[in-house]
């Protein structure tokens, strides 16, 4: 079975996420990347069915150079090679526009099953392996807690609120897991130094074949428009109980519309 993972380079969870006034897009220079934690799941997953039923697993990203961090980190942790999606034009591109270029850098390799994190922590928006999924028009198993494949057949428990759903379909398909699912493995200092010579792809938007209008900034559906600095935090209304304090805090409450 021949998996692709998609993993993505975010900023550092605990770094403070501003945005470029320049242009209105998330300032990625500005902090260290990570590898999307979620992602971390997604290529443990990745790496536990192949180990189960054989094949090979690649990594897919699209990023700009820096993004060759989170990739060897993947690689490192025993996936066998990579792709990276990296071009000037692809700045500014939205999940719709995402969804896009990863689809068609995925025409570029063999595959039968496409394992992502179900969101990034810098957008938390939960639908780029659904719009993945349509524009490759083959099934989607989103909010896996845990996968089993039997031949061409993948089943996966969905997460839900009060439990999980059983969901199966064929392949080629792409499931997208949640962090319940297993505990990644931490890369050895063999995987590290083998990672240093196992090979990657860097794929332009050209190379790829994917439309330059659909991407970047320009081909963007949605748009920042305004954006300001969160205002410092004020001090908080203290009530020293005087024999009132009850009535003091319930008018404070009302007045904040609270009660």
């Amino acid at each position: 079975m021949n998996i692709v993972v998609c993993v993505k380079q975010v900023p550092d969870t605990w770094a403070e996420k501003k945005l470029d006034p320049a242009d209105k897009t998330v300032d990625r220079a500005g902090v260290d990347g990570v590898m999307n934690e979620i992602d971390e799941y997604a290529v443990e997953e990745a790496l536990r069915l192949k180990e189960a039923h054989g094949g090979e697993v690649t990594v897919l990203t699209m990023g700009p150079a820096k993004a060759v961090e989170t990739i060897r980190k993947a690689l490192s942790m025993g996936a066998d090679k990579a792709v990276h999606v990296s071009d000037d034009a692809l700045h500014g591109t939205d999940a719709l526009g995402t969804s896009h270029a990863l689809a068609k850098a995925l025409g570029t390799v063999e595959w039968d099953l496409v394992i992502a994190g179900s969101e990034s922590t810098d957008a938390r928006m939960s639908v780029v392996p659904a719009m993945l999924a349509e524009q490759l028009g083959v099934p989607q198993l989103t909010m896996a807690r845990k996968v089993t494949v039997d031949g061409t057949t993948v089943r996966i428990e969905r997460q839900t609120e009060s439990g999980y759903d059983a969901v199966e379909a064929s392949t080629p398909a792409v499931v997208s897991v949640v962090e319940k699912i297993n505990e990644p493995r931490y890369p050895s200092f063999k995987g590290i130094m083998a990672a240093k010579s196992k090979p990657l792809t860097t794929l332009t938007v050209a190379d790829a074949g994917i439309d330059p209008s659909q991407v970047g900034l320009a081909g963007a559906k949605t748009e920042v428009v305004e954006f300001a600095a969160r205002p410092p935090r004020e001090s908080g209304t203290v009530v020293k109980d005087e024999g009132d304090g009850g009535a003091r805090l319930a008018e404070f409450l009302q007045s904040q519309k609270f009660i």
